[in-house]
């Protein structure tokens, strides 16, 4: 990444746009904290449907205008709340940019297809901890599949902005992953150590 930024400045680049199917948190994490004081660097997430092929080796994707085969969102909006020990997420959406207008909009929490926790990340791997799936339309076509009801409190908490409580893991740190309709997917990274010394 740095190596980039510098050979952008020396060709007289002011922006960098880094694109992939997905980004490492330790690498989102550079790239938004944007130490090159000369070059802006963004993040761009590539829809996974762009490497998809028929059996002769042809490209299934559609190639319109309105693809939006790039996508550039922030971070996750999220609120930490801490109660004693414990731990509670809120999430509130996601910063979406549209390539077609060039608006920047907020996709509230209702919008977005999942969203998971791992509570105790290691700065490596994320493992899902808790798991939630706001988009209540799809749970609605799941029950007419079935052709039964689901269960309203299980429902609540599966379709919830609200994370369960958690207490810190070893590494200390929270990791909130958003993916949304297009199956873009984000990542946020908490310290929940520096929360905690806080409240001591």
């Amino acid at each position: 990444m740095e190596q980039g930024l510098r050979e952008a400045y020396l060709g007289g680049f002011d922006a960098v746009v880094f694109c992939g199917f997905a980004f490492e948190a330790p690498a989102q994490a550079a790239i938004e904290a944007n130490v090159h004081p000369h070059v802006k660097a963004f993040l761009a997430h590539i829809r996974p449907d762009v490497i998809m092929t028929d059996a002769a080796g042809g490209s299934l994707l559609k190639t319109t205008a309105s693809s939006q085969l790039f996508t550039v969102f922030g971070e996750p909006d999220v609120t930490l709340k801490q109660d004693g020990d414990e731990f509670i997420v809120e999430l509130h959406g996601v910063d979406v940019y549209d390539p077609l207008t060039g608006d920047v909009h907020s996709a509230h929490a209702g919008q977005i297809a999942a969203w998971f926790l791992d509570t105790d990340y290691d700065g490596r791997t994320f493992a899902i901890c808790q798991a939630f799936f706001p988009n209540r339309s799809a749970w609605k076509k799941l029950e007419r599949a079935l052709r039964g009801t689901l269960d309203k409190e299980r429902f609540e908490q599966l379709t919830g902005r609200v994370s369960l409580p958690f207490k810190a893991g070893k590494h200390g740190k929270l990791a909130v992953k958003v993916i949304d309709q297009r199956g873009n997917e984000v990542m946020r990274v908490l310290n929940l150590e520096e929360r905690e010394a806080q409240y001591d």
